[in-house]
């Protein structure tokens, strides 16, 4: 028989026990993790911290830098003066020595102007050395007194300096043509490789105007090369006149090549910030070709000793970067500065003495003064 008293009853107390089981889950579960939380925090505390005794080394580092081999000396040669090409006795490739014959010019109208040179100077010898005879006779007729007068000696002694200039030029202009008949044997300015030829026989060529747009040839000395680099700023302390770097090309995968640094630019490039540096390269066997792109290795050893701490010590925060000292069982945050890095270690700088122990992993949230427990030094 339904009776609603009963019947309610019992939709509470199902009620009753359906809200009671997730309290007391949560209860369990809360109670639970609590317990865990608090044994962590007891691990935590009881777990040893790392640290280092601060000692002081020498970092061993290099740095890879791009460089280009060109060569120790390049010329693009011109004609003087304006000729044809008569004949070339090189080509592209030719080893050429110093003062060798490259190519023979020739110019008609040179000649000519030679040759009418010539015979002014043989004009104006003769008006001089007449002009002279006439002076000499005046000045030994003048000697008897009241022969010649003052005046007439002065005009002849100057009619014939006069003289003299005019054959002197005359021997002036005979010599510039005569300089430029020379030009005519375009000849090498230093021992070196032919590069580049870009006239053939009978071009017309001169200094300015058609036929100067291109050199006739182009000489690079290629027994000895330049290795030229851009070290940044930044290191730029680390090369000196002395120093030595290896190098390697892509011509050549696995064999090293060495250099010795011998000019250094003593400035900073304005746009890029950085030295020009320039190193010799013996090249007899002609291996190297001006223009390849190496691959530097400078050596940066540090002149002297410094901190060096795992990189995990040193801690950048938003505000300054520090270290973590152990002073009396408690944390020190002590300010430094860093330096370069290498293999896992970078240098330090800052109020540090050696023998400190420093935390060998810090972070920000170790407070200044915080207790540290259970740190164990290691090396």
């Amino acid at each position: 028989m339904y009776h609603p008293y009963t019947n309610n009853m019992n939709s509470l107390k199902a009620l009753a026990i359906t809200i009671s089981l997730p309290a007391t889950l949560f209860f369990s579960s809360c109670s639970h993790t609590e317990g865990k939380s608090e044994n962590k925090e007891t691990a935590q505390e009881e777990a040893a911290v790392a640290a280092i005794s601060l000692q002081k080394g020498k970092l061993t580092s290099s740095l890879q830098l791009p460089g280009e081999l060109i060569a120790y000396q390049q010329v693009d040669i011109y004609a003087k003066v304006s000729s044809f090409v008569k004949k070339l006795h090189v080509d592209v490739g030719t080893e050429v020595s110093q003062g060798q014959l490259l190519a023979t010019m020739e110019a008609p109208e040179i000649s000519s102007q030679l040759a009418g040179a010539e015979s002014r100077i043989k004009s104006q010898e003769a008006v001089y050395l007449a002009s002279k005879a006439n002076y000499d006779r005046l000045y030994n007729t003048s000697l008897t007194p009241g022969t010649v007068s003052k005046n007439d000696l002065d005009i002849a002694q100057a009619r014939m300096k006069s003289d003299l200039a005019q054959w002197d030029a005359g021997k002036a202009a005979y010599r510039e043509i005569s300089d430029n008949r020379n030009y005519l044997e375009i000849r090498a300015p230093f021992s070196g490789v032919i590069s580049a030829r870009n006239v053939s026989a009978g071009a017309y060529v001169g200094p300015t105007g058609k036929g100067s747009e291109l050199p006739l040839f182009t000489l690079q000395e290629q027994k000895k090369l330049r290795l030229v680099i851009s070290v940044p700023e930044s290191y730029t302390a680390y090369l000196n006149s002395s120093s030595e770097v290896k190098f390697n090309v892509k011509a050549f995968t696995g064999q090293q090549f060495t250099a010795k640094v011998n000019r250094l630019s003593g400035a900073l490039d304005a746009r890029l910030r950085s030295q020009r540096i320039e190193m010799d390269v013996i090249n007899n066997d002609k291996k190297l070709l001006p223009g390849m792109i190496a691959e530097v290795n400078i050596p940066m050893d540090a002149a002297d000793s410094t901190f060096l701490v795992p990189k995990a010590a040193v801690v950048n925060s938003t505000v300054n970067v520090f270290v973590v000292r152990v002073t009396n069982g408690k944390a020190e945050r002590v300010q430094v500065q860093t330096g370069r890095e290498a293999d896992g270690k970078i240098e330090i700088y800052g109020n540090l003495n050696e023998g400190d122990t420093i935390l060998a992993a810090a972070n920000e949230e170790i407070r200044e003064g915080a207790e540290l427990k259970h740190v164990k030094t290691g090396k």
